[in-house]
């Protein structure tokens, strides 16, 4: 391609539109050869983007992003990205929905369509709601987070609310967002998800273990408990309800850094080291319950509420039904030593 075409794309985040192409005396044939050697990719009828660009990009919501951008881009009237697109925008974890939409908001009295993939909503919002990032008007964080709350209900809200405060978002300002939707359609759910929002939650996993242990009505639950451990490590619990923590285990932990996870050592040294973890956590006094992600759906989700139930009764047995002294102690010690 000429390399004005090129200065075109890198001008507009490697996108650009056919009428562009056709301005610069790129024939409809060229355009055809173009997107068939892959130098170009049809991300919506009528735009491109970079085929060199779109292969580089191994990060799915990269491309998520760029698709947000395409399907925005003959937009005349003003409005601001939000809901699902403003938080992959913002980098906010959330959980992606079966069928995922483009949303835009514009100001106006609640109402909601949806064509060709984007859905317009109409709704009230504050001036100083809104941000500019990269040039793309997109709602705040806070705001984003209640939005995907209104929109999706469960999992979705209580997702997007933690990792809102996980981000910095004062807990007020998802209370303010929340505040102005009265009698909006779906508020209750939306405060549900406000209330039970927890910066403690490490990761969208997180999240849902918590939502998993809550359906038990066990107790007060405790995120992020630390443990001091006769060999001097400190051990943090994911999840804690009395004596017992509930620990989330996810692939990445196993895989290794090359292929996408985290691990740094082989899977066998990091199972072992697991394993001699979990048994010095058991003599202080706790027991421990491992979830994985499959426990979170039907039909592992009914049976994993009867395994988990079983385990925290096992340790209410064994070690009471209170927290050992020593470890509340140890515990606000601990967290006042942990960085911010």
């Amino acid at each position: 391609m000429h390399l004005s075409l090129r200065a075109t794309m890198a001008a507009n985040h490697g996108l650009i539109t056919r009428p562009q192409l056709m301005d610069a005396g790129v024939s409809s044939l060229k355009i055809q050869a173009l997107v068939r050697t892959r130098a170009l990719v049809v991300l919506r009828r009528g735009v491109y983007v970079d085929g060199e660009l779109w292969t580089s990009l191994a990060d799915e919501r990269d491309r998520h992003c760029l698709r947000i951008r395409a399907a925005t881009l003959h937009m005349k009237r003003d409005f601001a990205l939000s809901h699902d697109s403003s938080a992959y925008m913002q980098r906010l974890e959330i959980l992606q929905p079966p069928f995922p939409l483009v949303h835009v908001t514009r100001f106006g009295v609640t109402d909601a369509w949806t064509r060709f993939g984007i859905k317009h909503h109409l709704a009230p919002f504050r001036p100083d709601q809104v941000l500019e990032i990269d040039g793309q008007k997109m709602l705040d964080l806070a705001r984003t987070a209640v939005d995907i709350a209104r929109e999706h209900g469960e999992p979705y809200g209580e997702i997007a609310c933690d990792a809102a405060l996980r981000r910095g978002v004062p807990r007020r300002d998802l209370e303010d967002a929340v505040q102005a939707m009265i009698c909006w359609p779906h508020v209750v759910r939306t405060r549900r998800a406000v209330s039970f929002a927890d910066p403690g939650a490490a990761n969208l996993a997180e999240t849902m273990g918590r939502m998993l242990v809550a359906e038990l009505n066990l107790g007060e639950i405790e995120s992020q408990f630390p443990v001091e451990l006769t060999d001097g490590r400190v051990a943090w619990g994911d999840i804690r309800v009395g004596p017992h923590l509930f620990e989330i285990d996810g692939k990445v932990k196993y895989t290794p850094v090359e292929e996408g996870g985290v691990a740094t050592r082989s899977p066998t040294e990091v199972v072992w080291q697991e394993k001699k973890r979990e048994r010095l956590i058991r003599q202080e006094g706790l027991g421990v319950s491992r979830i994985v992600y499959a426990d979170f759906w039907p039909p592992q989700r009914a049976s994993a509420l009867v395994r988990l139930r079983e385990e925290y009764d096992d340790s209410v047995a064994r070690f009471g039904p209170d927290l050992p002294e020593h470890l509340v102690r140890n515990a606000a010690r601990l967290r006042e030593l942990r960085p911010a």
